[in-house]
């Protein structure tokens, strides 16, 4: 086997959990193949470069082998070498989502605490405050 489609080696290489998945991302023009956007039956052999994205992570990686089956992981990551530059951008965008700080700290006005609740409810209400339906002379 000299050639495979793009979405089955995906599929066999482990890249996604499905062929459906792997040609939706293709679709959707977040893989490459040498350079240019490409359809799930574009065929890759050796030696071509695949540039994908999954979520945040962006890979680029050397098609070194082609398998029609998907195996276990270790056969699978016989099938391509990912770049140096890859990995050092990998690697980077790892070290600063780490050092990123929490999301949830930046919301300075959310949904009040059970306490806070409470704490806002005692300070709105007082006996002089109370609606009534009565018109008062």
């Amino acid at each position: 086997m000299e050639k495979l489609r793009i979405d089955k080696w995906l599929w066999a290489a482990r890249f996604y959990k499905t062929r459906t998945l792997a040609a939706e991302e293709i679709a959707r023009g977040r893989v490459e193949v040498n350079g240019a956007e490409c359809k799930p039956a574009r065929e890759v052999k050796a030696g071509d470069t695949v540039a994908l994205r999954q979520g945040p992570v962006a890979r680029t990686v050397i098609v070194r082998g082609i398998s029609g089956s998907r195996g276990p992981a270790p056969v699978a990551q016989k099938l391509y070498e990912e770049t140096p530059e890859s990995l050092k951008a990998r690697e980077a965008a790892a070290e600063q989502r780490r050092y990123s700080p929490e999301p949830a700290l930046s919301i300075e006005n959310g949904r009040p605490t059970k306490r806070e609740r409470r704490e806002l409810d005692d300070t709105q209400r007082g006996w002089g405050d109370r609606w009534s339906a009565s018109v008062d002379k």
